[in-house]
C-alpha cells in the first residue's frame, strides 16, 4: 500500500473535542502537511470543513460502552484508513483512542499515536474499572507511541500496568496551551461589586467535578461571611452524573449562588475577571484547561491534589492544593483566600506569569510539531 508520507489523521470521539487540535492543524497545513480530521458528526466538524477547508471524515462514535455500535465504528474506521492511506494516526479521547489504534494497527498505519488527556479507571471500582483498564491496555498495545498529557497520567499508566512502552510528556504537559493574548485581564473591565468576594467554577456541574463538596463548603462559608458569592459556569448532566438533592436545592434557592450556564469567548473571560478566586475541586482530571485559563486571567486557584491540577498549581505560589472529596479542607482554603489578603495577592501576582512560562499556546504547539518531526513525519 503506497502511503502519503505527509498525511496525518487527527481523531477525537466527538466533534466538540476538535478544539484541542484545530489550531495546530491549521499551522501544520501551512507547513505543508496533509491534515485530515476524523470524528463523530457535529457542528464543530462542519466548521472545520466549511470554514477552515479541511478534509473531514465522519465516523459516529459513542462515549459510553456499546459493543454493537463500537464494532460498527471500528469497521467504518478501518475503511477510512484503507482509503486515506495516512502515514500517521493521532487520536485523543478514550473511545476514539481504542477504535483508531485498533483500526490503525489492523491496517498497518506506520505511526500510531494516542494522547491520554485523562484516565477514568483510577476512580472507578469493580467491573467498570476492569473494563476501562482493559480498553486503555488495548489502546496502548496497538499504538506505536503513547503521550500522557501530564506526569500524573504517565505515573498512573505505568503503575497501573497499562503499558510498559516508553512514554513521554511533551513540554510541561497539556495538549492545547493558552493563548495569552486572548486570555488577558487587561482586555476587560471588572463589573463586580468590590465588596463581594466571588469564587468561580468553570466546567461541567456534576458530582465528579466536586460540586457537591464545593456547594457544601460555600454554604458554610457564606453563613459566616455574607459578603461572598459562588458562580458556577457550565452545564448540568442530570442523567450521566447528577448532583445530590441537597446541592441542587442550595443552588436553586440561594441568592449567593449563581448558576449561569455555559459561557464562551469573551463572556467566559468576563466571568474570570469578575471573580477573586477560581475553584476546581474535581475528583480526577487529565490536565484541566480551566485552571490554565483562570491563571492566565490572573486568578489564584484552589484545586484538589489530583493529576494535572497539581502540575499547574504550586501550593502557596499561585494557589492552594487540598485533598479531593474533603469539604473541611476546601472550606479552610476558601476561608483563607477570603481572609488572608497578603497571601492571596501574592498568589495573584504569580498566577499569570506561571502559566505564560510553561503553557503558552505557541510553545505547546511547537513541542507537538517537533515530536512529529522526530518520528520522521516531515512536510
Amino acid at each position: 500500500m503506497k502511503r502519503n508520507k505527509k498525511k496525518i489523521i487527527r481523531a477525537v470521539t466527538v466533534s466538540q473535542s476538535l478544539g484541542f487540535a484545530r489550531e495546530v492543524m491549521i499551522k501544520m497545513r501551512k507547513m505543508g502537511y496533509d491534515m485530515v480530521a476524523v470524528t463523530s458528526p457535529g457542528p464543530e466538524l462542519d466548521k472545520l470543513r466549511e470554514k477552515d477547508g479541511f478534509h473531514c471524515v465522519e465516523v459516529p462514535m459513542e462515549r459510553h460502552i456499546s459493543i454493537v455500535n463500537d464494532m460498527k465504528s471500528l469497521i467504518k474506521m478501518i475503511g477510512v484508513f484503507i482509503k486515506e492511506k495516512p502515514q500517521m494516526v493521532h487520536s485523543m479521547t478514550p473511545k476514539a483512542g481504542m477504535i483508531c489504534m485498533v483500526a490503525a494497527w489492523l491496517t498497518r498505519v506506520p505511526v500510531r499515536i494516542h494522547t491520554f488527556t485523562g484516565l477514568v479507571w483510577p476512580t472507578a471500582t469493580g467491573l467498570k474499572r476492569r473494563i476501562l483498564m482493559m480498553t486503555d491496555w488495548l489502546t496502548c498495545a496497538c499504538a506505536t507511541h503513547v503521550i500522557p498529557e501530564g506526569q500524573g497520567v504517565l505515573n498512573d499508566l505505568k503503575n497501573g500496568g497499562i503499558t510498559k512502552k516508553p512514554m513521554r510528556v511533551l513540554g510541561f504537559g497539556n495538549v492545547m496551551g493558552v493563548d495569552m493574548k486572548v486570555f488577558s485581564p487587561t482586555r476587560f473591565v471588572s463589573t463586580k461589586d468590590p465588596a463581594i468576594f466571588t469564587f468561580v467554577f468553570v466546567g461541567r456541574i456534576v458530582g465528579d467535578k466536586g460540586i457537591n463538596e464545593l456547594v457544601e463548603a460555600f454554604v458554610r462559608l457564606h453563613a459566616k461571611y455574607n459578603n461572598t458569592k459562588l458562580v458556577l459556569v457550565g452545564n448540568y448532566e442530570h442523567e450521566l452524573d447528577p448532583l445530590n438533592d441537597v446541592t441542587r436545592q442550595h443552588i436553586d434557592t440561594m441568592e449567593a449562588i449563581e448558576a449561569c450556564g455555559p459561557k464562551y469567548g469573551d463572556e467566559l473571560l468576563q466571568k474570570y475577571v469578575d471573580a477573586d478566586c477560581f475553584v476546581m475541586p474535581s475528583y480526577r482530571e487529565g490536565f484541566p484547561n480551566t485552571v490554565l485559563e483562570a491563571g492566565a486571567m490572573g486568578l489564584p486557584s484552589i484545586v484538589t491534589d489530583i493529576n494535572g491540577s497539581r502540575e499547574i498549581i504550586v501550593n502557596e505560589k499561585n494557589g492552594l492544593i487540598v485533598p479531593s472529596k474533603n469539604v473541611d479542607a476546601l472550606y479552610d482554603a476558601m476561608e483563607r483566600m477570603l481572609c488572608d489578603k497578603d497571601a492571596r495577592e501574592g498568589m495573584k501576582r504569580n498566577a499569570r506569569q506561571m502559566i505564560a512560562s510553561r503553557f503558552e499556546r505557541g510553545f505547546v504547539q511547537k513541542c507537538q510539531i517537533e515530536f512529529y518531526e522526530e518520528l520522521g513525519i516531515r512536510s
